[in-house]
């Protein structure tokens, strides 16, 4: 009976391995919110990485972490560091290309709780009176990755993050705007 269930057991466990060993490497989640107010006020608070804390659902999961910036104040090659909780770990998020505006592309680089690299993009789109933020993330996974995004349902716990960061973007970059102009 043992036997069996060992037997079991071990079917189980590769099929699971196998599973996961055909899930693609390249993760992908995208998010996206309409803000009332003008591309301007929006990029600036993405651009700008100290004001992250204003509105990154991450920045509140740990409000003692220890941040730092070097570089430009804001736009390409601004960099921001951490070190924080199991939460949020540590590592370094740098901007890579910025379009005023338009667009916000940055490179995340985790060293704890494990290494990897990401990227982070946010296009800006006016629609009327307002913005469209579109938040991309993506990056490559190993087989751990792979397995841990499944069994933890990561693309639906980052998309719910990214879903509150835009939520407080939104809030902070409407109550930050100059009134739309009537049409």
């Amino acid at each position: 009976m043992l036997k069996k269930i060992l037997l079991v057991l071990v079917v189980l466990i590769a099929a699971f391995a196998g599973y996961v060993a055909m899930q693609p490497d390249d993760l992908h989640i995208q998010r996206q919110a309409t803000i009332a107010a003008p591309p301007a006020a929006v990029f600036d608070n993405v651009n700008d990485l100290k004001k992250w804390d204003a509105w990154s659902p991450w920045a509140k999961m740990d409000p003692n972490a220890k941040v730092g910036f070097e570089g430009p104040a804001a736009g390409k090659d601004a960099v921001f560091t951490w070190s924080g909780n199991d939460q949020i770990g540590e590592g370094k998020m740098t901007v890579v290309d910025s379009r005023p505006n338009e667009l916000v592309d940055l490179k995340v680089d985790f060293t704890k709780p494990f290494e990897n690299t990401s990227s982070s993009t946010f296009e800006f789109k006016p629609e009327a009176n307002q913005t469209v933020v579109t938040w991309s993330m993506g990056g490559k996974q190993n087989f751990i990755e792979k397995a841990m995004c499944i069994v933890f349902n990561g693309k639906k716990m980052i998309g719910d993050e990214m879903d509150k960061g835009l939520a407080k973007l939104k809030t902070v970059a409407e109550s930050g705007a100059a009134p739309a102009p009537s049409p």
